[in-house]
């Protein structure tokens, strides 16, 4: 029986990853240090380890409220360019140290705006950073971002002129973020028809707090080409019977943005064993494994992994599936997709496959 991928391998392994938001993933730190210098109240501790766990402990507790108390801070210390700089760059250092080639970083622009920064200084600002993280990191990454309207706000068509308008600088899709549940992807399908008639890209959250309505509204009334988590979708299949909305999904090859510990904290499975990932990945859809909320779920890439890897027994070749899944579905041009995939991801797997 082979060997199972152990963590410390699993670390060194070319990774992609395409849902990662940027305010759920600061280095404790790096929290209490812009806290201090911008004058942000509130924070639990100024020690970085506590603070670690007290952001952990919030995400684990089962309450909504207590969940969102992380990011009234995080967003807290975001409101200045510099800030907004230091933490794009330390997130990109962040990833490659854990062996991801390539990321997708996602944020709202709208949330970094109370101290006066406007939206446009604030996309700047978060590209000068990725810019840099990159560069320190010896380019060993390279990301891209997605911008994200909140589904509670109004003004989605805002952001998505925010992403045509930086689409040349890094800018490479639009999401819509915030409570699934009571505010449909439909609200504003204006946004959505505008992206595509600028041959733009966007996935959206769907399948996580809400069930397979809400992936049927972002699939066919919205045209999303991912779905953020998307778990939900194994309610469309029963016994083995896969229904017409989780078929059309598969067949289209529709990527799912899933986020394991992330799943389990937010409700949407009762616990990682119950996680459909093994059975929607046995019934070919395309899986890809993310990490949310790196702060808040206390996780990396590896370690989400490593903890499927646990669980379900996946080997070398699964995951090599997983990181060629998101190459695949990364929103990248055609050729740079394929050099990823042939040349960092396929030989990167089979060395560790020996």
């Amino acid at each position: 029986m082979p060997t199972p991928p152990s963590t410390e391998a699993i670390r060194s392994a070319p990774k992609v990853l395409l849902h990662d938001h940027l305010d759920g993933g600061l280095r404790p730190q790096t929290v209490i240090e812009l806290a201090e210098s911008s004058g942000h109240q509130g924070l639990p501790t100024t020690d970085p380890t506590e603070l670690g766990a007290w952001f952990r402990d919030n995400a684990n507790s089962g309450s909504l409220v207590r969940y969102l108390e992380g990011f009234a801070h995080t967003c807290g210390v975001m409101q200045d360019e510099a800030a907004l700089v230091r933490v794009a760059a330390e997130a990109a250092q962040d990833l490659a140290a854990d062996g991801v080639v390539y990321a997708e970083i996602r944020y709202a622009p709208e949330l970094f705006t109370d101290k006066g920064l406007s939206l446009e200084q604030a996309v700047e600002a978060v590209q000068e950073g990725f810019r840099q993280g990159e560069a320190e990191s010896g380019n060993r990454i390279k990301v891209g971002t997605l911008l994200c309207a909140m589904r509670q706000n109004d003004g989605w068509q805002r952001i998505a002129d925010l992403v045509v308008k930086y689409r040349d600088a890094g800018v490479v899709g639009f999401d819509i973020a915030g409570p699934e549940l009571g505010f449909p992807a439909t609200r504003e399908l204006s946004a959505f028809e505008y992206l595509r008639r600028e041959n733009a890209h966007f996935t959206i959250h769907a399948g996580e707090a809400d069930g397979p309505e809400s992936i049927h509204q972002a699939v066919q009334y919205c045209g999303a080409e991912r779905l953020g988590h998307g778990v939900r979708i194994a309610e469309d299949i029963k016994d083995g019977d896969v229904g017409h909305l989780a078929a059309y999904v598969r067949d289209r090859r529709i990527a799912l943005e899933m986020c394991p510990t992330s799943n389990v904290q937010t409700g949407a499975v009762g616990s990682l064993a119950e996680h459909p990932i093994k059975q929607l990945a046995d019934l070919g859809f395309r899986i890809t494994v993310n990490t949310d909320n790196r702060l808040m779920s206390d996780c990396s890439l590896t370690g989400e992994l490593a903890a499927v890897v646990g669980q379900f027994g996946f080997g070398w070749d699964d995951l090599r599936g997983f990181a060629v899944n998101a190459a695949k579905a990364a929103f990248l041009p055609l050729d740079e997709r394929r050099a990823l995939i042939q040349d960092v991801i396929e030989p990167g797997y089979a060395a560790l496959a020996k």
